[in-house]
């Protein structure tokens, strides 16, 4: 079968799996299957992420995301933002239960220090505790709450990240009661970004895998730009090297290289997943 592929349009973005997949919780939707007891990919310590970003400032990588697993898991977190908003803007993915009240005024003042953007982003799975809990765990929702408020203390505002595992967040007046509550939060101008779900890891066991049409091919692209999905511009590192986007660090075939610079080559959209980011136009960054 011929696949369509995608060209490294300018390398603009670079992730770091700086949890690898451990986390503090294990959601039923997590398309990679994060948990305390998943060492698939490990931590990267900060001379990891500083030996990745003097490449990346060589390459002109202009943004950095940080994501897991939980981020604040690891415990070199705030130096490795502390060092990467030396030359770049970043953005850290956390489910929130992490973010005490001293973790927020450093995250604080790393923001003002810096000429750069922090932009921190916090999960939510559902309009109140039982439907997010169904989800993420029971008594995670408390958690998060606590996590919310000493945001909001600290004069951050965070991007709030749905999926549409809960009933009715993707439509248009989910989008707008989800609006209201992270106003009620004490956010006066809220930040919502929504995603779909990737049938793949522990959400595959939830609901279901991808069927076998759901595959992209060359002639469904043709008409269209593949240089507008994310991997045309961004590079995922992991503790087993470089691979071409969040989604697929499961997949030992996503996987491009030991350096970033050797993985700057087209991509083949072969996976399922693929499919999802090209019908729904996903982006993984903000």
């Amino acid at each position: 079968m011929s696949h369509a592929h995608v060209p490294m349009r300018s390398l603009d973005t670079l992730w770091f799996q700086v949890a690898g997949t451990v986390c503090n919780i294990a959601c039923t939707h997590c398309f990679i299957s994060c948990s305390p007891a998943n060492h698939s990919h490990e931590m990267l310590s900060l001379g990891d992420v500083e030996r990745r970003l003097d490449e990346a400032r060589r390459l002109g990588v202009r943004d950095y995301y940080f994501t897991g697993g939980e981020p604040f898991m690891n415990r070199d977190m705030l130096a490795i933002l502390e060092r990467t908003l030396e030359q770049g803007a970043a953005t850290v993915l956390t489910n929130g239960m992490l973010l005490r009240r001293d973790i927020c005024r450093r995250l604080r003042e790393l923001f003002d220090a810096s000429e750069y953007s922090l932009d921190i982003r916090v999960s939510l799975d559902g309009f109140d505790a039982a439907s997010h809990d169904a989800i993420r765990g029971a008594g995670v929702w408390d958690r998060v709450m606590i996590g919310l408020r000493n945001l909001a203390e600290a004069g951050l505002n965070p991007v709030i990240t749905v999926t549409t595992a809960a009933t009715g967040v993707g439509t248009a007046a989910g989008r707008a009661r989800f609006l209201e509550i992270i106003r009620g939060f004490g956010f006066s101008r809220p930040r919502l970004k929504v995603l779909p779900l990737f049938h793949i890891g522990a959400e595959e066991q939830r609901t279901r895998g991808y069927e076998e049409w759901e595959r992209l091919t060359p002639e469904m692209v043709e008409q269209g730009d593949v240089s507008v999905l994310q991997c045309s511009a961004s590079r995922m590192v992991t503790s087993k090297g470089v691979f071409v986007c969040p989604i697929l660090i499961e997949q030992q075939e996503a996987r491009m290289g030991d350096s970033i610079a050797e993985t700057l080559r087209p991509f083949p959209l072969k996976f399922s997943a693929c499919h999802t980011c090209w019908v729904d136009g996903v982006t993984c960054t903000t």
